[in-house]
């Protein structure tokens, strides 16, 4: 099998993401806040409402409700229907985040509902709601414990094991107009709100998390952009590294723009978003379509060995006579071993003629030459990645897939995911991470289509620390 040496590492900010607005949007409302869900997305929409109440928040929102849209197929999309509260009396639906089980709901709305939240003269907040999704209805509604008429608590973002919940607030000691906390969940209830700190927060208003299943966690922020051209709203993301939230980094364009984006969303693999943009004079629905590749299964590269454990039973039968036996064996590879059973490593693949003589120490004749055992070693089908385990932030690294074995296989590409929004094709690319944390490398390895069009793939991940210089 040839392979061809190529060195193309492709920057995300070029080509890897595309941008379309969706053909559910209200062509004469707000439609914000996507979520994604079970065959569709759940969003929010002031379309068709003429509520009156007064509701003030540190995003000066309007009066929203909550609305599915189902998907058809991966370009078709059905009519926006209405998601409604069963027993409730709430005005105001603002972002929501749906639990692992696909029931347990997360929604913001206004803390002061039914006749008092009607009133002009009332100063409502926001604040966190639960309850039960079936369907089109939400029931078994409950506050969340940390909702405030001083202040307002929203855009509830759950993890996915449910331990940790993410949310944007104006309550004080923040860093700014509104910042991002996260509970605990623990002995049955929500710990104290805690501020992500300043790495993440900023003096001006971050809000709309987003916490992937990767540990990344997206977020909005109108704090001024580092990259000339982008509008007052963007999306950014961070990270733990090493325990520490690290510094946030811009998504590029075009998921960010000249207007306004926010409330940024993204499947498991990565390869499908959604965000809200601001579209002239309405909030819209965009989707956001990734060409990064990431497979949810993908077990470590394991370097191929071949080792074997060699037992005898006739040698126990010479261990336990009163004379002394020595056992040793020869592997056929100018190796040999003692003991009645034994472990040895063979360097390479190959046919080998395993022999064990078994000695009298008092004679130190060969009392019995055991019968030899033909061992035909084969090599493992696999795709392997060789590189380091960690370097340094800047520092150039090559990881090459030149051990693959693969027989058989007209391997068509090889396509790298370093986990950082970047990605390359090639047996060996040269590769610097930009800033430290703990990336898992994935390599994709598939075969152009046979005779019956018909492909291979396999996949195997590598985990690298990459570590800040001093």
């Amino acid at each position: 099998m040839a392979f061809i040496w190529q060195i193309s590492p492709v920057p995300a900010q070029t080509s890897v993401y595309q941008t379309k607005r969706m053909p559910f949007n209200s062509p004469v409302f707000n439609d914000i806040a996507p979520v994604i869900v079970k065959n569709g997305v759940l969003f929010c929409s002031d379309r068709r409402n003429n509520s009156a109440a007064n509701v003030t928040t540190f995003e000066d929102e309007r009066l929203y409700n909550l609305y599915f849209a189902e998907r058809r197929d991966s370009s078709r999309w059905k009519q926006p229907v209405a998601v409604k509260t069963a027993g409730s009396d709430l005005l105001l639906y603002g972002p929501v985040t749906v639990a692992a089980d696909g029931k347990t709901i997360y929604f913001t709305s206004n803390v002061i509902s039914g006749k008092a939240a009607k009133k002009r003269n009332v100063k409502n907040r926001l604040g966190i709601f639960s309850g039960t999704l079936e369907g089109n209805i939400i029931s078994n509604v409950k506050p969340f414990e940390y909702n405030s008429t001083e202040y307002s608590v929203a855009h509830p973002s759950v993890s996915r094991d449910g331990k940790y919940l993410f949310f944007a607030s104006d309550m004080p000691g923040g860093q700014g107009g509104s910042d991002i906390y996260y509970c605990e969940f623990v002995n049955n209830a929500w710990s104290s709100p805690k501020n992500l700190g300043s790495k993440v927060n900023s003096p001006a208003k971050e809000n709309y998390p987003f916490i992937h299943p990767s540990g990344r966690l997206y977020f909005s922020s109108d704090r001024p952009a580092e990259v000339p051209g982008l509008g007052g709203m963007n999306i950014y993301y961070t990270s733990l590294v090493f325990g520490e939230w690290d510094d946030p980094l811009l998504m590029p364009e075009p998921v960010n723009s000249a207007s306004d984006d926010f409330a940024f969303v993204i499947a498991d693999d990565l390869r499908e978003g959604f965000f809200t943009r601001k579209s002239g004079r309405y909030d819209d629905i965009w989707m956001m379509s990734s060409a990064i590749i990431r497979k949810q299964e993908c077990p470590p590269s394991v370097r191929e060995t071949f080792c074997y454990e060699f037992f005898d039973e006739n040698a126990v039968k010479f261990d336990t006579m009163p004379v002394p036996f020595k056992f040793r064996w020869s592997f056929g590879d100018g190796e040999t071993g003692e003991g009645v059973t034994v472990q040895h490593c063979f360097k390479s693949p190959g046919t080998y003629v395993v022999r064990l003589d078994i000695i009298n120490l008092l004679t130190n004749e060969v009392e019995q030459n055991q019968k030899s055992y033909t061992l035909e070693i084969e090599r493992t089908e696999q795709a392997y990645i060789s590189g380091p385990d960690k370097c340094f932030e800047g520092e150039k690294v090559v990881f090459d897939a030149d051990s693959t074995w693969l027989p058989g296989w007209s391997i068509n590409q090889f396509y790298w995911n370093f986990d950082d929004e970047t990605i390359a094709i090639g047996t060996k690319v040269e590769k610097m991470f930009a800033r430290p944390g703990s990336y898992n490398i994935q390599l994709i390895v598939n075969s152009a289509p046979d005779a019956s069009s018909r492909t291979k793939e396999i996949c195997v991940s590598k985990n690298v620390a990459v570590i800040r210089k001093q």
